[in-house]
């Protein structure tokens, strides 16, 4: 499939992939490529992040499902269909996200940019931590990577990406990616 560059469609898409593997879970304690994550961490985060990231920089607030340590998979739809709504809206191509590390930006492209993106690079994680296919789209996968590398000092400082991985000089663009990000493209788990 290829993915849209539209960020309402891709987020769409990417979510989708996301919610299938959230689907898949059979095992939510099932230990994740983060170090000291479960499978219910992946998707704690993602639930647990965004909503103060989009509250403070736009003045929206999603709506709350239940905890992710009740219902994961709950959690994850609620929280998925309202960043969908968001994107949804037509009002949100005349609304702006302002946050003090990044500066202000269209709040589409803000979510494309920093949220929908970490879904993708997540859905590996969960997907690797619960035994599900866990092939992500090269082209995203090169434009991120592309996109990371050219402010690779930022992102390492910012603390929110491991030490990189190496990986071989002719690995696929997904495995550079995970090795980019700080994850062994080659964990099997425990």
């Amino acid at each position: 499939m290829t993915l849209s560059d539209r960020p309402a469609e891709r987020h769409r898409q990417v979510a989708g992939l996301f919610t299938e593997r959230v689907r898949g879970t059979r095992s939510w304690d099932a230990p994740s490529p983060v170090a000291e994550w479960s499978a219910r961490d992946v998707v704690r985060h993602l639930t647990e992040w965004f909503p103060g990231f989009l509250a403070s920089g736009a003045g929206i607030d999603l709506p709350r499902g239940p905890s992710v340590d009740e219902d994961p998979a709950e959690a994850w739809r609620v929280h998925c269909d309202g960043v969908q709504a968001v994107l949804d809206d037509p009002q949100t191509a005349r609304r702006e996200l302002s946050n003090p590390h990044i500066g202000t930006l269209p709040l589409d492209t803000a979510i494309d940019r920093f949220y929908t993106a970490d879904v993708f690079m997540h859905t590996w994680d969960l997907a690797r931590a619960t035994g599900q296919d866990d092939r992500l789209d090269p082209g995203l996968c090169a434009e991120l990577l592309a996109g990371m590398e050219e402010v690779e000092e930022a992102i390492r400082s910012s603390g929110q990406y491991g030490a990189r991985v190496e990986v071989p000089d002719d690995a696929d663009v997904q495995t550079r990616l995970l090795g980019f990000i700080g994850r062994d493209p080659y964990w099997k788990g425990a």
